[in-house]
């Protein structure tokens, strides 16, 4: 057995607890995934949901790098199942690696398959292009670049803003590629829409409304860059929130409203709940200060570190601790050459901002990070953060939940391992398939 089955092998064996498909999938995400040319997509022309590219590349390479990947796009997320681990459907979100380990082919009779190290480790699902990407607005475009769904159609992700008003080396958060993107797809000539016209998303969503006749698609979320001027005129809260109002106005009640800002203060928080917005996020990105303030220096600068808790805090009493989940990128802790050394640190370190909002009743989520090569953290650190630290930080924040007696947040569909649709982390994996309050 290759080198990477062995340590995979080792930590499920040491780690029983967390779910296999777990272990498999956070090391898809943290290192990437190889695809065959016989396991790509062709585009919105064919038979399979493509890679959309909704706001990060969640690449290990530039398009340029990508080789046939770039032009001939893989499936936005795959399911694994079955194989000699006897895997449960887990749905993880594709973040391509010419050089991993892992690699999705067809075999012989042409069904796909996941290997390691050479070996078939699972069988391969990918997702049927949808009824609504088949259609396009009345100016062209496509639904897939204005309003395109992730997590197996459960979420409609609304990147209204492309760009982030953070910028350059001494404001950009350090591993977010999100302005690069931008650049990438505009310089291969794909449509990368900057700001989307609310009348577009309506468009768009009417388009999902009317062919999504099983209701798979569940929640939108509206996010963006970070807005520290104006955009069109409008300050953050003004901005990504008058698009919620347009949506709960036009579609009242058929989805869960949720955005991705940054912490605002109160009075700004209370203008998207007042909008019709149900969740918020305003991510905290790594708990660690001395980390917070050299990993994201614009944050640091325009807000701080302990205003933005004192706000993630105060957003709270505005829409209530279980409806204010903040994101972390989980790995960057670990991240040269300013990170800990140790998985013993990162992990002591991150359950100690799990416990300080679950002990107010905030439930944080995490993104697995992928060291995109373009970032400064990518760049120093190629192969991420240790498989272990990830497969720690589900043992760590399962515990945390039930020391403070919370469940699975709302917004994220079904918990446990077979049943979770989120794909860029496995901790609705991990989490007990009982604990689910709401969807």
């Amino acid at each position: 057995m290759g080198s990477r089955t062995v340590l995979v092998e080792d930590l499920m064996e040491r780690f029983p607890h967390v779910p296999r498909e777990a272990v498999f999938k956070e090391d898809l995400l943290r290192g990437g995934v190889a695809f065959d040319p016989s396991a790509l997509s062709d585009n919105e022309s064919g038979e399979v949901k493509p890679k959309s590219y909704f706001i990060f590349s969640f690449d290990h390479g530039t398009l340029p790098e990508l080789g046939e990947a770039a032009l001939r796009r893989p499936p936005e997320e795959i399911i694994l199942t079955g194989g000699p681990y006897d895997l449960r459907r887990t749905v993880v979100s594709v973040r391509v690696n010419p050089a991993s380990p892992y690699r999705v082919a067809a075999d012989e009779e042409g069904l796909l398959g996941l290997y390691l190290d050479g070996k078939r480790i699972a069988d391969v699902g990918v997702p049927p292009m949808p009824e609504y990407y088949r259609h396009t607005l009345s100016n062209g475009k496509s639904v897939m670049e204005v309003a395109p769904t992730i997590q197996w159609g459960y979420l409609i992700y609304l990147t209204v803003f492309r760009v982030c008003q953070y910028f350059g080396a001494k404001e950009e958060c350090q591993y977010c590629d999100i302005n690069h993107n931008w650049r990438q797809h505009k310089a291969a000539g794909r449509p990368y829409t900057g700001v989307k016209d609310v009348e577009e998303v309506l468009e768009a969503l009417e388009i999902i409304d009317r062919y999504d006749t099983q209701k798979s698609s569940t929640a939108y979320t509206l996010t963006g860059g970070a807005i520290t001027k104006t955009v069109a005129g409008r300050d953050e809260a003004d901005f990504y929130g008058h698009y919620a109002k347009a949506i709960e106005e036009r579609f009242p009640g058929r989805w869960i409203g949720k955005v991705v800002a940054q912490a605002l203060p109160r009075a700004d928080v209370q203008r998207f709940k007042d909008y019709g917005v149900q969740i918020y996020h305003p991510n905290f990105e790594v708990w660690d200060r001395r980390l917070f303030e050299l990993y994201c220096p614009g944050k640091e600068r325009y807000v701080g570190r302990d205003e933005w808790h004192r706000r993630i805090l105060d957003s709270a009493e505005v829409f209530g601790a279980r409806n204010v989940i903040p994101n972390f990128v989980a790995g960057v802790e670990m991240a040269e050459p300013f990170g800990f050394t140790t998985v013993d640190e990162a992990i002591a370190s991150t359950t100690e901002g799990l416990r300080f909002f679950m002990s107010h009743g905030i439930t944080p989520r995490f993104t697995t990070w992928c060291p995109e090569p373009t970032t400064p953290l990518g760049k120093a650190n190629p192969h991420g953060a240790p498989l272990e630290y990830h497969i720690r930080l589900l043992q760590a924040y399962r515990q945390t939940m039930e020391d403070f007696g919370l469940s699975s947040p709302p917004g994220y569909g079904p918990p446990g391992p077979g049943r979770a649709v989120f794909s860029v982390s496995s901790f609705m994996d991990s989490l007990p398939a009982e604990a689910s309050a709401g969807v």
